[in-house]
This record gives C-alpha cells, structure tokens and sequence, in this order.
C-alpha cells in the first residue's frame, strides 16, 4: 500500500478579493498527474477541501472533475474527511456516489462510531489497509455544557474528549484485523495540536474556544501506523513523530505563506514501518511581499522586472508617503511586467498608537479580535477576568457562527 498525503486546499480562496482558480486547477491537474506516475494506491485528504461552507461552482466543478480522473491514474480508494470550513452535509451529499468509485466521504462525526472506520479491499478481497477516517470534532461533539463551568473547565473536557474519541476509535479499528495478516491502521484528523507551528496571517483560526485546547499528537496516535493530519497550513511533524504529520496546504494561502516549500506526503507501506517521503508542489504563481522604504522595493521590484518574473506582489512601505503618490509610482514602475500588486501597506499608519477614530485607520487594519478589544477599551472594562470572560464570550458566538452548516437546512 502506497498512500499520499494531502489537505487543506481550500478551493474558491481568494486573495484580496482576487480569484484563484487558475492556480487550484493547475495543483490537481499535477496531483492527478503525480498520482498516476508515482502509482499511488490510496490518497487521504485530512479536510478543508473548500474554503467555504457554500462553495461556488467553480469551485464544486474543480473538486468533482478532480475525482472524476482520479480512477483513470490506477489509485484503487480515497478517503475524504472534513475540516472546519467545510460543510459536513455538502461533503456527505454523494457519498453513496462516490463510495462506487471507491472515494470514501466523512463529513462529519456521526451516533455511531463505525461510519469512521473504512477497511479497504485488495482486488482479491483481502484487507489492504484500515482507515480511521476522523473528521472535524465541533464542540458539541466532544463535550456537553454545564452550568458555572470556567474557560479551563471547557479546554479539558475538549482535550478529554478528542483524547477518547481517538482511543475508541483505535481499538475499533483493531476489531477489522485479521490477526493472521495485519494490515496498516491509518489515522486521520483535522485538529490543532501541541507545540505546532503557524504563519502569521495564514488564515488558520483556533479551532475551539480558548487558546490552549491543543491536544497532544503523541496521545491520539496510539494504534496507528501512521496519521495523516490536517488544518496547519505549514507542512510539519506533530510532536516530532515521524509518523504523525502535517502536509500543510498545497500552494501559499497568503503572503506570510510564500516562502514555505509546499508538499504532499507519500508513505510506502512496504514492512512493518511505513517509508515517508516528502514531494515539493510546483509553484504555479508566485506571491512576492517587499517591505522596506520607497527606494528599496522599486529596486526590488526592478530585480523582479528584469527577471520576467510573474508574480503577485504585497508592497509594505517603511518611509513616509502619501498612499496616492505610492500608488501612481508603482503603476508606472509595473508597466510592462507580469506583475500586479494586491496590496500597498503602509508601516507609518500601522506604527501609530492606533485609537477608534484613528484618522488614517480602516477595519482592514484590525481583525475581528481587535475590534472586540477595542469595544472593550471604549467601554472602560480593565478588570482581567472580566475581559477574558467577555472574550471567550465572544470567541464562542464567532466560533458557532462559523461552524453553523447552513446546507444542513
């Protein structure tokens, strides 16, 4: 059994409110070339294969055309799970569908525990692998409400119940073996984990209220021979294990992205431990951010010109300027170029001790959070137990927000 690796594609993501179908395109027409030519025998996909709850068309044809030409490159299955943005019902919708092409769907967690366990078939019928095919755990999943439970009190029973969810999960697992031919137990998930590793700005938000719910990965990895885990956007090692891994997503979701190498995983099950190789992704548009005074980015930006470079750039200035002269002396600087720049920032106007009527200061200087802060400031409240009450508060209606499948109406 050789399996590849891959999450979080987040298809019909934009940047700066500019489409990015060319590049999601051009990253499955290569997976579905690199599965065939690397004979792969299973793909995993560890959730957020949209970026929306309601995805486009655009966005649905991408998807759907992609598994369409996935039995044509000789991989015999697919397992699919759902992450945080994604619909579970939207996801579950053709899964009998899918399920006769041997793609397997869990969009969400389920009343009975089995509909996570996929065992998968050789072509003489023998057990090839075993999937624990973990999905999203929402909230309401892992833990049920109390009255005059404090923030710590929710972080472990979260933590308690992803635990145990992984344990039963596992053990069921062991149910399907064939004590006389074992086969690789397979875990999936798509959750945050202890001590791992984010990007600023890399659009990856906490997945349950209260920062430290984090869950250890070498206490849910128990029974597996290997985990494919999604939601990081940064290809890593969970715990430094070997075996439990991040692929990370598959092109740069945003500036602070750029620079990361992008990569899919293939694991060859050949023994009794899987052989783990990495496979760096194309980049098919490159995101360039420059930051320094007027002159430094325009010599940059030449650099770039001269090497024909296409590119899209985010321009952070460190020198004072008017917006509209920095504006008018990039255009003419561009011309000619494949290049196009998304944003100007302005560290002059970020650097200023930002206040609610801030004169140079617009909501697309502040998130969300910040703007709750700045509530909190105006309304005089100090007190360090009562902010952070009021924020977890807070925290809670955006998460159920966010979370709310609305196809399920």
């Amino acid at each position: 059994m050789k399996l590849l690796h891959t999450s979080d594609w987040h298809l019909g993501r934009s940047l700066y409110d500019r489409k990015r179908y060319h590049e999601f395109e051009a990253f499955l027409d290569w997976l579905i070339r690199f599965i065939g030519d690397e004979h792969i025998g299973l793909l995993l996909v560890s959730g957020d294969i949209f970026d929306s709850t309601t995805p486009s068309n655009r966005a649905q044809e991408l998807y759907y055309h992609f598994l369409s030409r996935l039995p044509s490159t000789g991989c015999r299955h697919a397992v699919i799970t759902g992450g945080n943005h994604d619909s579970p019902t939207f996801l579950d919708a053709p899964k009998n569908l899918l399920g006769a092409l041997n793609i397997h769907v869990v969009g969400a967690m389920t009343g009975n525990p089995e509909d996570e366990i996929i065992v998968l078939k050789d072509k003489n019928g023998e057990n090839e692998a075993i999937v624990c095919a973990v999905p999203f755990l929402r909230d309401r999943d892992l833990r049920t409400v109390e009255g005059g439970e404090s923030p710590d009190d929710k972080t472990q029973k979260l933590l308690q119940g992803l635990e145990q969810h992984y344990r039963e999960i596992a053990a069921l697992a062991q149910k399907f073996q064939d004590s006389n031919s074992p086969v690789p137990v397979i875990g999936m998930g798509h959750l945050f984990t202890r001590n791992a590793i984010t990007t600023e700005g890399d659009g990856v938000r906490e997945l349950y209220i209260g920062s430290i719910a984090h869950v250890d990965g070498n206490r849910i990895s128990g029974g597996f021979d290997y985990m494919a885990l999604g939601h990081l956007h940064m290809a890593q090692r969970a715990g430094g294990s070997e075996i439990v891994r991040y692929s990370g997503s598959p092109i740069p979701m945003g500036f602070a992205e750029s620079t990361q190498t992008k990569q899919v995983i293939v694991a060859d099950f050949q023994g009794s431990a899987p052989v783990i190789n990495e496979h760096s992704v194309p980049c098919f548009l490159k995101l360039v951010a420059i930051s320094g005074d007027t002159g430094s980015v325009s010599e940059r930006i030449g650099e770039l010109k001269a090497a024909n470079t296409e590119a899209w750039l985010e321009i952070e200035i460190t020198s004072p300027a008017p917006a509209s002269e920095l504006t008018s002396h990039f255009d003419e600087l561009l011309k000619g170029s494949r290049m196009e720049i998304l944003r100007i920032k302005n560290r002059n106007i970020v650097n200023i001790a930002l206040a609610p009527v801030a004169e140079n200061e617009t909501l697309d200087d502040l998130d969300d959070s910040e703007v709750f802060s700045r509530c909190l400031d105006a309304f005089k409240i100090t007190e360090p137990l009562e902010r952070r009450i009021l924020t977890e508060t807070y925290r809670e209606a955006i998460d159920s927000m966010v979370n709310e499948d609305t196809n399920a109406i």
